[in-house]
C-alpha cells in the first residue's frame, strides 16, 4: 500500500491472530477463508486500504506463515506483525503499536483497530468511525449497531450528552439493560498517543488472564476523556464470522450486495437468489444474467451480452451482445457477438473474435478463433489458430500432444474441414482449403486444395451372415436382401 503521508488517519490496526477454532479448520486459520473472490481478511483489508491510512499494521499469530504469505502476495503493502502467544486483544493491539515505535512511526492522530474477520465492514462505515471521532473530540469513539436481538452482545450505555459510560456483558446486565438493542462492535478510533498509553496500562486480572482491549475504555474514560460511539448504518456491516454457518450467512449477505449494486448500474439479475458475484467483477448497462449464474474473479461483462442459465466464468471477458450458455469459461476472452454453448468449456488461453462460436460440447484451450470462426458441435480444439470465417467440421480434434510437446495447429481463413477430422500438430491448412470428413491431416494442406487423409473403403460382402448367423442383424440383412431380389 503506497500510504498518503498527509491522510488524517495515522494507522489502522488489524487483528488477526486468532486461531477461530470453532471453523473446525486444519487447512486453512479462519481468516483465509473464502468469501465471494477475496479472504475475510482481504475484505477487511480492502476496505481499510480504501481510506489510504498512513500505516496499517496487520497482526498475525496462528498460522502466521499462512497468513504472512497471503497478505505478501494480496497486499504487500499492509506491516505483518507477530503476535506470539494469543494473550488478548489487548495484547494484539500492544503488540502492532510497540511495532510500529520500533519502527520510528509516531501514532499522531486517529488510530482504528478492527479485526480479520469481519469481512461485511466497509470502507465507508470505517470512514464515519474516523470522521465522527474527530469531530466530537473523543478520546476513543466505538462502532455500535442496533440490532433487531441483541442477545448475547455487549450492551452500550450512553450518559445524556450522548457519551459512553459503559459496555455491559448481556451475562452482567440487568433487565433493563438487557432491553437496549445498541451492540459493541469491538471496533474502535483512539488517539493514537492516548491509545499507546492506555495499552500500556492494561492488566490480566480476569478470569482468562489476557489483556483486553475493551479495558481502554474504561482506563481512558477514568483519565477524563470523552468515549463517544457511533452507529453502522447497517448493523450488518459489524457481523464477525466465527464458524462455517456465520460464513455462509456473510457470503449471501455480500452477495446481495453485489447483486444489488449490479442491478443499479443496469445488469438485468433474472434470478438474484441463483446468481453469485464475486467483489471484482465488472459490468456494464443491459448486460443479462440468466439463473444459476456464477461470475468469479475479474469477469467482466460488456454492455447487452447474456450470460447463463448454468454459466461458470471466471477472470473471463465477455463482449457486447455475445450469448453464453451453460459454459464454463476461465481466463477466456469472448468477443462481441459471440455464440457460446450450451455444454462448452473454454480453458485459459482461449480467444473468440468478433461473432465467433464455440458450440455444443466444444473445448477450447490456448486457441484463437477469427472473426466469425465457428466450432459448432462435440470438438476439442487446443493449442490452434483458426481464421477468419473458418467452419470446423463436427467431432474434430487438433492431436496437440505427442506425449512430451505441446504442437500448434494454424488452420487459414474460410477454410471447411470435414466431420471427424484429426489435425496431428504441427500442421497447417491454408487459406480457403476443404478437408474430407474422416480425414486424417497430417501434412499441409495448400490455399484452396481439398486435404483428404482417409483409407478407401472395401466392403466384405455376406459376412453378417458367415459371422453372426442366428443374430437381429443377420435377420434383417436377410430380409433386405429378400426384398431386393423381389424388386
Amino acid at each position: 500500500m503506497s500510504a498518503a503521508t498527509d491522510s488524517p488517519l495515522a494507522a489502522v490496526l488489524v487483528l488477526a491472530a486468532g486461531e477461530g477454532t470453532r471453523m473446525r479448520s486444519k487447512a486453512l486459520p479462519k481468516v483465509l477463508h473464502p468469501i465471494c473472490g477475496r479472504s475475510l481478511l482481504g475484505h477487511v483489508v480492502a476496505a481499510v486500504e480504501e481510506l489510504a491510512p498512513r500505516q496499517l499494521a496487520v497482526v498475525v499469530g496462528h498460522r502466521r506463515e499462512l497468513v504472512a504469505q497471503h497478505l505478501g502476495e494480496a497486499h504487500p503493502g499492509a506491516r505483518v506483525v507477530v503476535q506470539e502467544a494469543q494473550l488478548g486483544t489487548g495484547n494484539a493491539a500492544r503488540v502492532a503499536v510497540e511495532a510500529l515505535a520500533a519502527d520510528g512511526v509516531v501514532l499522531d492522530g486517529t488510530v482504528i483497530v478492527t479485526y480479520g474477520d469481519t469481512p461485511l465492514l466497509t470502507a465507508g462505515t470505517l470512514r464515519l468511525l474516523a470522521e465522527q471521532h474527530a469531530e466530537q473530540g473523543n478520546g476513543v469513539t466505538v462502532l455500535t449497531a442496533h440490532v433487531p436481538d441483541p442477545t448475547g452482545y455487549g450492551r452500550i450505555l450512553r450518559a445524556a450528552d450522548g457519551s459512553v459510560t459503559g459496555i455491559v456483558e448481556h451475562r452482567d446486565a440487568t433487565e433493563e439493560q438487557r432491553a437496549v438493542r445498541e451492540i459493541n462492535s469491538g471496533v474502535y478510533a483512539f488517539e493514537g498517543k492516548l491509545l499507546a498509553d492506555a495499552l500500556a496500562r492494561i492488566t490480566t486480572d480476569n478470569a482468562q488472564g489476557e489483556e483486553y482491549l475493551t479495558d481502554t475504555l474504561e482506563i481512558l474514560r477514568t483519565a477524563g476523556h470523552r468515549v463517544g460511539a457511533v452507529v453502522a448504518a447497517d448493523h450488518r456491516d459489524i457481523l464477525g464470522i466465527n464458524d462455517r454457518v456465520q460464513l455462509a450467512e456473510a457470503r449471501r449477505l455480500l452477495n446481495d450486495r453485489l447483486l444489488e449494486r449490479a442491478m443499479r448500474a443496469g445488469v438485468t439479475v433474472v434470478d438474484p437468489a441463483t446468481t453469485w458475484l464475486d467483489v471484482q467483477v465488472s459490468y456494464e448497462p443491459d448486460a443479462v444474467v440468466h439463473p444459476g449464474t456464477r461470475l468469479h474473479g475479474t469477469t467482466h461483462l460488456a454492455e447487452g451480452c447474456e450470460v447463463g442459465p448454468d454459466c461458470t466464468l471466471t477472470d473471463t471477458a465477455v463482449g457486447a451482445g455475445a450469448v453464453v450458455t451453460a459454459t464454463t469459461a476461465e481466463r477466456a476472452e469472448i468477443g462481441e457477438g459471440c455464440q457460446v454453448g450450451p455444454y462448452a468449456y473454454l480453458r485459459p488461453g482461449a480467444k473468440l473474435a468478433r461473432k465467433a462460436k464455440a458450440g455444443t460440447y466444444v473445448e477450447i484451450k490456448n486457441s484463437e478463433l477469427g472473426e466469425g470462426a465457428k466450432v459448432p458441435h462435440l470438438s476439442y480444439i487446443g493449442d490452434a489458430t483458426i481464421g477468419a470465417g473458418t467452419n470446423i467440421g463436427a467431432a474434430s480434434v487438433t492431436v496437440n500432444y505427442d506425449g512430451v510437446n505441446k504442437h500448434r495447429t494454424v488452420i487459414g481463413e474460410h477454410c471447411r474441414t470435414g466431420a471427424d477430422n484429426m489435425f496431428i500438430a504441427p500442421v497447417t491448412v491454408g487459406d480457403g482449403a476443404y478437408t474430407a470428413a474422416g480425414s486424417v491431416i497430417d501434412k499441409e494442406v495448400p490455399p484452396g486444395a481439398l486435404g483428404v487423409g482417409r483409407a478407401q473403403q472395401r466392403n466384405i460382402e455376406g459376412w453378417v451372415a458367415r459371422k453372426r448367423p442366428g443374430t437381429p442383424t443377420a435377420d434383417a440383412a436377410a430380409a433386405a436382401r429378400g426384398k431386393a431380389e423381389e424388386a
